[in-house]
């Protein structure tokens, strides 16, 4: 006796996507639940009961698949559509590595400052300080502050070639 497992599983595809879309009423996911249930039918076609009902046994495949994706669904959290954030799937490595070279740059300018310039553009730019407040951590006036920034800003564009 020839096996019609695959004949009455195709057979059914239309009461399993009649049953996915009466659960999560969305034509896309429908398709995809029938999908997976086919899927795992297959896979576990040596495992079907051949006494039992087929329809039952896939509609049970099929129930499983949109509980699990209902759980997936509430752990995964906002998803965003590729194409509603067009940048998100872009990596520019060349860009990337001209950051991080830029940065490892800055650091060794930043490094050859004079530590009182080099302290207050810490406090200021990195840490965002006000020139008040890196003016009371440092313990001189806010002229002092805004002197020493400049000059330690004019020094950095001078060491990395911006001005």
């Amino acid at each position: 006796m020839p096996d019609s497992f695959n004949e009455d599983l195709i057979a059914l595809l239309p009461n399993l996507r009649r049953f996915a879309l009466s659960l999560c009423r969305r034509s896309d996911l429908a398709d995809d639940l029938v999908q997976i249930t086919a899927e795992r039918a297959f896979a576990a076609k040596d495992r079907f009961d051949r006494s039992s009902r087929l329809d039952a046994w896939l509609f049970r495949i099929l129930r499983n698949a949109w509980i699990d994706h209902a759980r997936r669904t509430t752990t995964r959290g906002t998803q965003v559509e590729l194409d509603d954030a067009p940048d998100a799937g872009i990596v520019d490595g060349v860009r990337d590595m001209e950051a991080v070279l830029m940065l490892r740059k800055t650091e060794a300018a930043m490094a050859e400052l004079p530590d009182d310039q080099r302290e207050v553009m810490m406090l200021v730019c990195v840490d965002e300080l006000t020139y008040k407040e890196a003016a009371e951590v440092i313990g001189v006036p806010i002229g002092t502050v805004m002197s020493r920034l400049a000059r330690a800003r004019l020094a950095l564009s001078v060491k990395l070639g911006i001005k």
